[in-house]
């Protein structure tokens, strides 16, 4: 039996993959990864060593765990066939079940939804929807991780259905913790404030890191040098934000002395109302991200 089963082998599932066995948390070969590409399984199979089939049934059956990491449009069609594969056989009118086994065989016991952990990475897919369509008591984890987790510093929340354990969820924090860091969530709501702010969040860092670099291009630097300049600053401001004990206010009027330079530009961000601007922003993923679950 593999620790881990990946329903869809691209990039995340890669990362994920990747770093669990570079950090020794699994094995090779603990690890099966189904995937409809062939080029893919071979890629997978070449850099990782895992084992991979264009078969997800195969995975369902050898797996403990399933980290579902297929399209949200695709994935209905994944939930029902293997939703499928453990609906109970069929009983004939006088009792018996059909099959087309020999009689001297006996039939193995059909696989149960809480027999398998199934963790789903598909962005808007609910709980619910995953529960209903695997079947009662099904052990589920939804899974909000961001594309930094494809260099190894990803941010992930996480909420367990009420079929889930605790167990179930530390295994979970322990996947995404390769790549990063994780948090469990008790409120499913709180996934959408988590897609807009760490879920679609690198996008509005690469937005801030061009404007500061093209400001940087404006005033006289090449872009080359800008973009490292902008990245190396925000690189060491991270990195002295997050070894302080100070709050970010505190930093901000370390670094911006009375009439100086960065006070000046401080006051241009207060005129333009950048606050307000990264409020609204953050405000427009968390309902688009509301609507796509309705949806």
């Amino acid at each position: 039996m593999k620790k881990l089963g990946f329903i869809g082998g691209g990039n995340m599932a890669e990362a994920l993959a990747r770093g669990l066995i570079t950090r020794k948390i699994f094995k090779p070969a603990d690890v099966i990864v189904s995937d409809v590409v062939p080029a893919r399984r071979r890629k997978l199979a070449r850099s990782l060593k895992v084992e991979t089939t264009a078969d997800n049934l195969v995975v369902l059956r050898d797996s403990a765990a399933l980290l579902i990491a297929v399209k949200p449009q695709n994935i209905d069609d994944v939930l029902g066939e293997m939703a499928a594969a453990m609906r109970p056989p069929e009983v004939t009118r006088n009792g018996g079940r059909k099959s087309s086994r020999a009689k001297s065989t006996p039939a193995p016991r059909p696989l149960k939804p809480a027999d398998r952990l199934f963790i789903s990475i598909a962005a808007g897919i609910t709980i619910e929807r995953m529960t209903s369509a695997l079947g009662a008591g099904a052990r589920v984890i939804r899974v909000m991780p961001n594309a930094p987790a494809m260099v190894g510093q990803g941010m992930a929340a996480l909420v367990r259905a009420p079929g889930a354990s605790r167990a179930d969820e530390a295994f979970a924090l322990r996947i995404f913790g390769a790549v990063g860091d994780a948090v469990a969530l008790a409120d499913e709501h709180l996934l959408d404030a988590v897609t807009a702010l760490s879920g679609s969040g690198p996008a509005y860092v690469y937005l801030f890191v061009k404007a500061l670099a093209d400001a940087g291009v404006s005033e006289g630097l090449t872009p080359e040098l800008a973009t490292r300049m902008a990245l190396q600053t925000l690189r060491g401001a991270e990195e002295n934000m997050r070894r302080s004990t100070l709050s970010a206010a505190d930093l901000i009027r370390i670094v911006a002395s009375p009439g100086g330079t960065t006070e000046a530009a401080l006051s241009t961000f207060a005129e333009t109302r950048f606050s307000a601007i990264v409020a609204a922003a953050v405000h427009a993923a968390a309902e688009r991200s509301r609507a796509l679950g309705r949806s």
